[in-house]
């Protein structure tokens, strides 16, 4: 599974798009491009649910990996479009507490301030 990155209007926010979901076969891969991403300077990330069917326990432990890597800097990650199965597993863990979400991208990058 690859996590397509979309760039925004600003260089310090990009968009993962998660695909078909976020677990222990791609945990690592997830790290690794978001850990690529702010070396090059981003710090909020805007993670796109809307295809994913699955986020189990090391997904969640990923993205609170990143969390704990851009929030020294002021970075934020917040999620957006997030499907009806990732959904659940959101409001069983309350991860909602951590991470804003949005009902689209686009709502999300006018949160995050981004320019159009």
């Amino acid at each position: 599974m690859n996590f397509a990155i979309e760039s925004t209007n600003d260089p310090g926010t990009v968009v993962v798009h998660i695909g078909e979901g976020l677990d222990f076969r791609n945990a690592d891969e997830f790290k690794k491009v978001c850990q690529e991403q702010v070396q090059a300077g981003v710090r909020n990330f805007i993670l796109d649910f809307a295809e994913a069917r699955l986020l189990d326990s090391v997904g969640l432990g990923a993205i609170f990996s990143l969390y704990r890597n851009v929030t020294p800097a002021h970075g934020q990650v917040v999620f957006a479009a997030v499907s009806a199965p990732v959904q659940v597993m959101v409001q069983v863990t309350k991860i909602y507490r951590v991470f804003p979400q949005y009902q689209t991208v686009a709502l999300a990058c006018e949160a995050l301030r981004v320019p159009k």
